[in-house]
């Protein structure tokens, strides 16, 4: 009788613990709440992209300058969204003369298209932690959909309000949006055509008063 009463004080107390164990972090809350919104960081975020050179190595750059936002629903992550803006001239590959070429008329233009957009138009659940973000990606005047494959690293509560995080990349060809410079360096094409693109995002909500 001693020990079915030890062994039912220990089930009783293992059920109340997990009841008091929140979800670990990266895991879509079930809890009801509002939608809520995120201000990208900047200073702990970057928006990267590579591409092939010569049709062998890989050159990446980055851009300095871009800001954005993100909504996330947590009674329904597929009515989240998010919106980014990026500041085309802030582009860095490490080399100022290759930057300065890919801000002129013979890339992106910078002059007319100063900026690259994204726009989310549908958010897809592929499970506890990975997203599907499809949207519109507007460069150099043309908007064309894409869809980002996207990593929820999670969220946590940080200085009177939340601070949340993701990563997220996609491949884009760039003759679609009509960058379509480039020469033949010994039969070798100077630069590919497909760009994968790689964010790292973190976000804060407004601190709260």
């Amino acid at each position: 009788m001693r020990k079915l009463i030890t062994v039912v004080s220990a089930i009783a107390l293992l059920a109340t613990t997990l009841a008091a164990t929140p979800p670990p972090a990266g895991v879509f809350s079930a809890v009801s709440a509002d939608p809520i919104t995120f201000n990208i960081d900047p200073m702990h975020s970057s928006i990267g992209f590579r591409v092939r050179h010569l049709g062998l190595s890989r050159v990446n750059g980055t851009f300095r300058s871009f800001q954005g936002s993100f909504t996330y629903d947590p009674d329904d992550p597929t009515n989240s969204n998010v919106s980014v803006t990026v500041d085309l001239g802030s582009i860095d590959t490490g080399v100022e003369r290759r930057d300065n070429h890919l801000r002129s008329a013979d890339f992106f233009d910078v002059e007319t298209y100063p900026t690259m957009m994204f726009e989310s138009t549908e958010v897809r659940v592929v499970d506890a932690e990975h997203l599907e973000i499809v949207g519109d990606l507007t460069i150099h005047g043309i908007t064309k959909s894409v869809t980002f494959e996207a990593e929820f690293l999670g969220m946590a509560p940080r200085r009177g309000g939340q601070t949340s995080a993701f990563e997220a990349t996609a491949r884009v060809n760039r003759h679609d949006f009509d960058l379509t410079w480039n020469m033949l360096q010994e039969g070798l094409q100077i630069v590919g055509d497909d760009i994968d693109i790689t964010i790292q995002i973190e976000a804060n909500t407004p601190r709260q008063r």
